[in-house]
C-alpha cells in the first residue's frame, strides 16, 4: 500500500498544496510550528475520516475560510483509489472514493490503513489505561468495520445510559426503561472485548519477537489483555452494579474500563520500568502494529513518524530506522542530523516554512 500524493486546500495552514510521495521514506523537516504535523494529520484524516488528534472539523479548516479539502490517491496492490474529503463550518463532512459519494464514514475504512507513531505515543505505557483502550480501539477500527459499528454503538449507549441514571435520581419510576439500554450494553459491550481479547493475543507473539531484539534479548516482554470484566459475566456485574451506578450517574462495568497489562521479566513496567523500559515498549508496540496490519490486510500499511526520532536515543533510532524498510514511512523532524549519523538514505525530501512545501530531493 502506497500513499502516492495528497493535495490540501485551506487545510489548516496550507492554502493551496500538492505532494507526491516516494514509495519507501519521505522526510518532511522543517522549524517547530511551521505545518509539519499538519501534513501527516491530513494523511490520517483520508485513512480514517477524523484527526489523530481529535480535532474537530471546523477547527482543521484554514483561518478565514469556510471549507477545506483533502485529496488523497492510494496506490494498492490491484488498484488505485483517489478518496477526498470536504470538512465544512457547521456541516458534516463530505467524502467521496473514485469521485463517488459515499453516507458512511466506514466505507473509507480499509482504502488507506495507516500507523501513527507520535511523542505521545512513547507515553502510552506509564500514562493511564484510556491511552492503552485508544491504541486497541485506534487500529481495530481500522481492520474491522464491524468493531467499528459496535463501538459507536457501544458508546452511544454509555452516553445515553448516563444520562438515563441522572433522571432516575429525580424520577425513580425511570427504572423500568433500564433494561432496555442494558441489554444493548452487554451485546455491544461482549462483542468488544471478544474483538479487544483476539487482538492482544495476535499481538503478544510479535511484540515479544521485536521487544527482544530492541532489547539485545535482555528482556522478555509480555503483553495480555485485562478486560474490565469477561463476556460471561458481562450482564450479572451489571446489575450487580445497578446501586452503585445509580448514585454515580455513570456506568461502572465495562469495556470502557478494559486496560492493557505490559510485563518485563515480570514486572509491571507500567509501575515499576524505568523510563527507557517504557519506551522500548511504546516502541515494540508500534512496530508490532505494522507487522499485525501486514498479517491482516495482506498489504504494508503507512506509517506516519511525527517528529518521534528526537526522543529517542541513538540506539532506539537506529533499531527504528532499519526497521523501515519494506514500509512506506513519512517522518517530520526539525533537522536531518540523525539521519546522517544514521548514513540513512531517503527517497524524498521536503522541506516546510510557513506552511509552504519545497521538494529537496524531487
Amino acid at each position: 500500500m502506497i500513499l502516492k500524493s495528497i493535495e490540501l486546500q485551506n487545510f489548516r495552514n496550507y492554502k493551496l498544496e500538492s505532494i507526491s510521495f516516494g514509495d519507501k521514506t519521505n522526510i518532511i523537516y522543517g522549524q517547530n510550528a511551521q505545518g509539519k504535523t499538519n501534513i501527516l494529520e491530513a494523511c490520517y484524516v483520508s485513512g480514517t475520516s477524523r484527526s489523530h488528534k481529535g480535532s474537530r472539523d471546523r477547527e482543521m479548516i484554514r483561518f478565514g475560510e469556510e471549507e477545506a479539502h483533502i485529496k488523497a490517491t492510494v496506490q494498492r496492490s490491484s488498484s488505485t483509489q483517489t478518496i477526498d474529503i470536504h470538512l465544512k463550518k457547521g456541516r458534516k463532512k463530505g467524502i467521496a472514493i473514485n469521485r463517488v459519494p459515499v453516507r458512511r464514514a466506514v466505507e473509507l475504512f480499509g482504502i488507506l490503513n495507516i500507523v501513527f507513531f507520535s511523542p505521545e505515543d512513547l507515553n502510552i505505557i506509564k500514562n493511564g489505561p484510556n491511552m492503552r483502550r485508544r491504541f486497541m480501539d485506534a487500529e481495530l477500527c481500522q481492520l474491522d468495520k464491524i468493531y467499528l459499528s459496535d463501538l459507536g454503538r457501544y458508546n452511544k449507549i454509555i452516553t445515553q445510559r448516563a444520562s438515563l441514571l441522572k433522571d432516575i435520581y429525580y424520577n425513580p419510576g425511570l427504572s423500568d426503561t433500564l433494561e432496555v439500554w442494558d441489554r444493548q450494553l452487554v451485546e455491544y459491550g461482549s462483542r468488544i472485548i471478544n474483538r479487544r481479547k483476539k487482538f492482544i493475543e495476535e499481538l503478544a507473539p510479535v511484540i515479544l519477537d521485536i521487544h527482544s531484539r530492541i532489547s539485545g534479548g535482555r528482556e522478555e516482554l509480555k503483553i495480555s489483555y485485562e478486560p474490565n470484566v469477561s463476556e460471561e459475566a458481562f450482564e450479572e456485574e451489571l446489575f450487580n452494579a445497578l446501586d452503585r451506578d445509580k448514585r454515580m450517574a455513570q456506568t461502572s462495568v465495562g469495556p470502557h474500563r478494559d486496560d492493557v497489562s505490559f510485563l518485563v521479566d515480570g514486572a509491571d513496567i507500567r509501575k515499576y520500568g524505568s523510563q527507557g523500559q517504557q519506551r522500548t515498549c511504546a516502541l515494540s508496540l508500534k512496530l508490532s502494529e505494522i507487522h499485525i496490519v501486514e498479517k491482516m490486510i495482506r498489504e504494508t500499511p503507512v506509517l506516519l513518524l511525527d517528529d518521534v526520532l528526537s526522543e529517542l536515543d541513538s540506539a532506539r533510532q537506529e533499531y527504528l530506522l532499519q526497521s523501515l524498510s519494506g514500509t512506506q514511512t513519512i517522518i517530520t523532524c526539525t533537522g536531518m542530523d540523525e539521519f546522517v549519523k544514521n548514513h540513512f538514505e531517503a527517497d524524498r525530501v521536503f522541506e516546510v516554512t510557513d506552511g509552504i512545501v519545497s521538494d529537496m530531493k524531487g
